[in-house]
């Protein structure tokens, strides 16, 4: 491994001292590794910063138990993390039963990490360009708006994903340099998922006819994601300062869920007056404060039909046991309320 140092493995350094830097983090880190290329690649570049800049990296290794052979997988992951220097590295198995499609098993693997970690401690994620590209297609095809447009965050909470510059490519290609050897996991093989068939099929075939295709599409992500986190800054502001009948919950209530509300009232009349663009996330953002998951397209759309003051006034259920109604009284409300609540009949 003498010689020049190629520039993938150099940037894939760099990029996780940037993610850790970024977050004021001197450990302790985790990687969470799988044994596949772009977390193996990832182990290895957390492992250079471990052993040439003292840095206290660990790794977590997920066993979901669901195939043949995975209890060694884990085990020979966790190996090769701990000869590239990463320490702690814990094998965790994951709470799942048969029959998960990719999202269970993803929560489950976030949920064993955070059932096994403390809530400050960061997780670095092995996401790259390709599933950045992927994330956006998805997006693309149902019709989403700004928010999924903006892909995989490079933050997220407690979770680090440096490597949303890299290729697939580069993360096999710094496996190879380090002298890793990595597992394919064989249910990404399988074109049955959609992702699976949009990564093996659908984007290949697009890219013979679009060049650098996976980069144009992590790029919309990175404009998509500029515009949505600042309109929902200011649907933020117009929440608090204008909409919100009693703007001093706000100190009760947390946008990522972790403190929530019984009920939210809104003046009718203010959201009437705000761009669509934002009445929209305010409405999003309600639901999520009381401790529903922020309401699809069509959900969206049924709330914001109750502004139109028709004859309904609700309600309208949204995910995660919310109800919405409009007060029939002037001024009128709008009332989210989770269905512990009897604060909106």
């Amino acid at each position: 491994m003498g010689g020049k140092l190629p520039p993938y493995v150099a940037a894939a350094r760099n990029a996780v001292q940037a993610s850790l830097s970024g977050i004021g983090s001197s450990g302790p880190a985790f990687v969470a590794c799988s044994g596949g290329a772009d977390s193996l690649a990832l182990a290895a570049a957390a492992g250079f910063l471990v052993r040439r800049r003292g840095l206290n990296i660990g790794a977590v290794v997920v066993d979901h138990g669901l195939l043949p052979g995975s209890d060694a997988v884990a085990a020979k992951a966790s190996e090769q993390c701990r000869s590239l220097g990463l320490s702690p590295v814990h094998v965790l198995r994951a709470h799942v039963s048969g029959n998960l499609n990719e999202g269970d098993a993803r929560d489950a693997r976030y949920a064993a990490i955070d059932e096994f970690l403390s809530p400050d401690v960061p997780v670095l994620l092995a996401h790259t360009q390709n599933d950045q590209a992927e994330q956006v297609f998805l997006g693309l095809a149902r019709g989403s708006g700004t928010r999924a447009l903006a892909g995989i965050p490079p933050v997220r909470g407690r979770y680090l994903r440096p490597f949303l510059g890299l290729s697939r490519a580069d993360t096999e290609a710094i496996c190879k340099h380090e002298g890793l050897d990595f597992w394919t996991d064989p249910t990404n093989l399988e074109t049955d998922a959609l992702r699976n068939k949009v990564r093996l099929e659908v984007l290949p075939a697009l890219a013979e006819t679009f060049s650098d295709l996976t980069g144009q599409l992590a790029r919309t992500a990175e404009l998509a994601r500029d515009d949505a986190d600042y309109l929902d800054v200011l649907a933020e502001e117009a929440l608090w300062n204008r909409v919100a009948v009693d703007p001093s919950v706000r100190d009760s209530v947390a946008f990522d869920g972790t403190r929530t509300l019984d009920t939210l009232e809104l003046w009718v009349d203010a959201l009437q007056e705000l761009p669509r663009a934002l009445s929209s996330r305010v409405i999003r953002q309600a639901a999520v404060m009381v401790g529903g998951k922020a309401p699809d397209f069509e959900r969206t759309r049924a709330v914001l039909g109750l502004l139109q003051l028709g004859p309904s006034t609700g309600p309208v259920q949204l995910d995660g046991q919310v109800n919405v109604i409009r007060t029939t009284l002037t001024p009128r409300k709008l009332v989210f309320a989770s269905v512990r609540s009897s604060s909106a009949r």
